[in-house]
């Protein structure tokens, strides 16, 4: 919208404006009037395109989601403001281990692919301790059941925050377009060697029995003990230590640095296990620590990411003994003794430890007892038992953690982004040179993009997993656990010479990482495409730099060779009180509903732009009492301003800024420079904006708008009741500084402002023009440079409200009312102070109640006043 669309009108101002139901009115407005619409037919150069995280839909929202999508509103409504049709759309991460663990516990039940579909099972209203089994389709109905509720859920509190995004944009990362961009994009990984299945050691969590990503990983502090416990060889016992004994069956080495002197007789030869008397090597590898325990390490396939490494680089054999559910395999891996292997045999793995260890001990191998330990272990970031690594086939996408070229040419594209801000480069390049493996996508579960590929199966009915049968684009999307492979029957499914389906979902992050592509509609519309691709922003929180924003990068570098967005923003995290990071497993969360209840969006909005991007931000109670107390001051004072005298008829006109003003000119010097100043905080709040600065243009626009509250205001409000030339121009300026203020504001605090802007302008200030410096000085044309504060200097108005501060702490220490009189004030100083201070004469009087008012010069110093109430004088 231009300035000339914005036609002010006679202002109708409520008798007792309140902040309470404004969101409901206002979000309900703003759809019915497609405020917030994407223009489609904008040129690129006219778009300004956005990426947010769709949050996955697995409970509530949380205080920090507020916080980091206000952040991104702000971006989108500043740009709208100058201009750009903003590409803003919002999604739903419904798919995945979150939702799935959701619907087990809401339901009571688990999904199990060999039981057929039931079409009448319904859920027990009060679920039981065991869960109840259901077919693959039953439990991805209950899936799509659950999340719709709680989609709801999010878009009623997300409008109650004010995003101002395009609903008509809603995507979900399950539905058909997103399963069709997902699989297109994986076939096109597939075809050009990025894509590959593998048999491989594989993190895995037994209670989700999914395989797991590096990205997903965390360490944790975890009570164990170390054992000492003897190989055999030649020339004697081999003292080794180690923490998990159950793993002996599954040892196929020792390995010790090849610098360690005390094994170097050994390397090449061979000992027996202690127990088991299977023979195993003795190697040398760097990797091995001669400082940690005997400086002698056993290989066992596996117990960790080292065994791994030294499993591939050494060549050794495997002996898998660990189950995907976490119990030790019922037969013996070869060369390994069944009789004795029993004794572990579908025991938990801590049932195990502790048989193992017993039977070390009868054995005579186990020295002394167990030495306490506490040792970090790797788990699933939302699993509650260590991982354990088994051996499956799983699909992988290239990311450059086996492959030094692809590597760097990642690292290239992250110094390529502008990072704001830029020290959060670092994460990215930290991870990117840290990655040990490909990026395992493939997760064994039901609610996910499933992978769109049938294998062959031989004659002998075993499946051909070196040649996937993959379907053709148009196809698109399909679920190979239902549909049959392209030119197979149904029937043929499982047979001999037939097909069958990959049994996997994709992770949740081979979809998130297609999210420009997926609102972008890749593929499906590409006249959309080119209008928002690539994008000019990912907003985004710290902890998801290896995740969603690598991934992402990593899809568009192989599918396009080229960024998915110019700039990133970096948000941090929100931290209780303690200073603690929120979360519900430390019970410290802190949901939006109640405060947003209590004290408003606009004030919650205004918490949430007081933190910086890549920050981390306490939650503060005093920062939303100050939000809420913000946004009741700009109704007052935009009441006190609409209410003057020339509200209404056609006294009023549209000015050069965009904001509606009494005929005439700005003639007073302190109008003027009040316009000038609020021409300094226009250039700098637009530079904070511009340059993702959030908070440092909230700070310049507030702090401008307590001293006009508190100052200009006061001291024009007397000559703004008048008549003449002088209750023009204050009432001009008064119009003017309204207008400013309520466009600068509206990124923030979208409510308060829409509804002050609708009492007396036509549209919407969120489809106003963002206000520019120089417009202002359309305010004051007329006012000749050479005059006294003719050219708008600011000076002038600080230098008044200084003097009016004075004889305010006079009444204030006196305990005297504000309104009392001074019967004489004398403001003394350097000329040009002194100067300044008397163009300000007759507002000082009124504003102050001064009787005698006397400007005297005096050499050097600063400005200095004395205040002489009635029976005091005080200076």
């Amino acid at each position: 919208m231009t300035d000339a669309d914005q036609n002010p009108r006679p202002a109708a101002v409520p008798d007792k404006p309140v902040l309470d139901g404004l969101e409901a009115v206002w979000s309900v407005r703003w759809e019915a009037d497609q405020v917030y619409a994407f223009d489609r037919t904008r040129p690129r150069a006219e778009v300004f395109s956005i990426d947010t995280p769709p949050p996955t839909v697995s409970g509530s929202l949380h205080v920090g989601h507020a916080f980091s999508y206000t952040h991104t509103d702000i971006v989108a409504r500043y740009r709208r403001m100058t201009g750009r049709s903003v590409f803003y759309p919002i999604g739903w991460d419904d798919n995945g281990l979150p939702t799935e663990r959701r619907v087990q516990n809401v339901y009571g039940v688990r999904g199990d692919a060999s039981l057929p579909y039931d079409p009448d099972f319904t859920p027990a209203t009060m679920p039981g301790k065991t869960e109840v089994p259901v077919s693959r389709r039953n439990f991805i109905e209950l899936c799509e059941k659950l999340t719709a509720v709680d989609e709801r859920a999010f878009e009623e509190m997300w409008r109650r925050i004010g995003l101002s995004v395009d609903w008509s944009l809603l995507y979900t990362t399950i539905s058909d377009s997103s399963r069709r961009v997902s699989q297109r994009a994986f076939l096109r990984n597939l075809a050009r060697g990025e894509a590959y299945r593998a048999e491989a050691p594989t993190l895995w969590d037994v209670t989700f029995q999914t395989a797991v990503a590096q990205a997903e990983l965390e360490d944790r502090e975890v009570a164990g003990a170390f054992h000492r416990i003897s190989f055999h060889s030649d020339s004697g016992p081999v003292w080794i230590e180690t923490t998990r004994p159950e793993l002996l069956p599954a040892c196929v080495a020792l390995v010790a640095h090849p610098d360690d002197a005390r094994y170097r007789s050994l390397f090449g030869s061979s000992v027996l296990t202690p127990v088991f008397g299977v023979p195993v090597p003795v190697l040398a590898h760097p990797l091995a620590e001669p400082d940690k325990g005997s400086g002698i390490a056993m290989v066992c396939t596996f117990g960790d990411l080292t065994d791994v490494t030294w499993w591939r680089e050494l060549d050794l054999p495997l002996r898998a003994i660990i189950g995907r559910n976490g119990r030790l395999l019922p037969s013996p891996p070869a060369d390994v003794p069944g009789p004795l292997y029993e004794e572990l045999a579908g025991k938990t793995v801590f049932s195990a430890r502790a048989r193992m260890v017993e039977l070390l001990a009868e054995n005579g191998d186990l020295d002394g007892p167990p030495r306490p330990v506490t040792r970090p272990v790797k788990f699933y970031e939302r699993g509650d038992r260590p991982l354990e690594i088994v051996t499956s086939g799983q699909w992988y996408i290239r990311n450059g953690g086996r492959d030094a070229s692809v590597r760097a040419r990642l690292l290239t594209a992250g110094r390529e982004l502008a990072w704001h801000p830029e020290h959060m480069r670092v994460r990215y390049e930290n991870w990117v040179t840290g990655l040990a493996g490909d990026w395992l996508i493939s997760r064994q579960r039901f609610f996910g993009v499933p992978f769109p590929v049938w294998y062959p199966v031989d004659g002998s009915g075993a499946p051909v997993y070196s040649s996937p049968i993959a379907p053709a684009e148009s196809q698109l999307p399909v679920d190979p656990a239902s549909e049959p492979a392209p030119g197979y029957a149904e029937s043929q499914r499982g047979a001999p010479g037939g097909f069958i389906a990959d049994p996997d979902v994709m992770d949740t992050w081979a979809t998130s990482s297609l999210t420009p592509l997926i609102t972008g509609r890749w593929g499906t519309d590409d006249d959309l495409f080119a209008r928002v691709f690539p994008m000019d922003l990912r907003a985004q929180s710290h902890e998801i730099i290896r995740t969603w924003l690598f991934s992402t990068v990593v899809r568009s570098q192989l599918e396009f060779g080229a960024l998915p967005w110019s700039d990133v923003a970096i948000s941090g995290w929100i931290l209780d009180p303690d200073r603690k990071k929120m979360s519900k497993s430390k019970g410290n969360v802190v949901t939006p509903v109640e405060l947003l209840e209590q004290y408003g969006s606009d004030a919650v909005r205004y918490w949430s732009a007081s933190g910086r991007y890549g920050v981390d931000t306490a939650f503060d109670l005093g920062q939303l009492k100050v939000g809420r107390r913000l946004a009741v001051k700009i109704l007052n004072a935009s009441k006190f301003v609409l209410s003057l005298e020339g509200s209404s008829g056609s006294s009023w006109s549209t000015g050069a800024s965009g904001s509606a003003v009494s005929a005439g000119p700005v003639t007073e010097s302190i109008d003027r420079s009040m316009l000038a100043a609020l021409d300094d905080v226009v250039r700098s709040a637009t530079a904070g904006l511009a340059s993702y600065d959030h908070t440092a243009a909230l700070e310049a626009t507030e702090r401008f708008f307590w001293m006009f509250c508190d100052d200009y205001l006061e001291l024009v409000k007397t000559r703004a009741y008048g008549s003449g030339a002088g209750a023009s121009s204050a009432r001009r300026a008064l119009r003017t500084a309204l207008s400013v203020l309520l466009r600068l504001f509206a990124p923030f605090l979208p409510f308060v402002t829409e509804e002050v802007w609708s009492w007396w302008q036509e549209g919407s200030v969120h489809r106003a023009s963002w206000p520019e410096a120089t417009a202002l000085a359309s305010a004051s044309a007329s006012a000749s440079a050479a005059e006294p504060g003719g050219a708008g200097d600011p000076s002038v108005l600080a230098t008044a409200a200084a003097v009016l501060g004075q004889i305010r702490k006079a009444k204030s220490e006196a305990k005297v009312s504000m309104r009392a009189e001074a019967a004489r004030v004398v403001v003394r100083g350097p000329g040009e102070a002194v100067d300044a201070a008397a163009l300000s004469e007759g507002d000082l009087r009124a504003a102050g109640n001064v009787a005698d008012l006397l400007f005297v010069l005096a050499a050097g110093g600063e400005l200095a006043t004395e205040v002489t109430l009635a029976d005091a004088v005080t200076s």
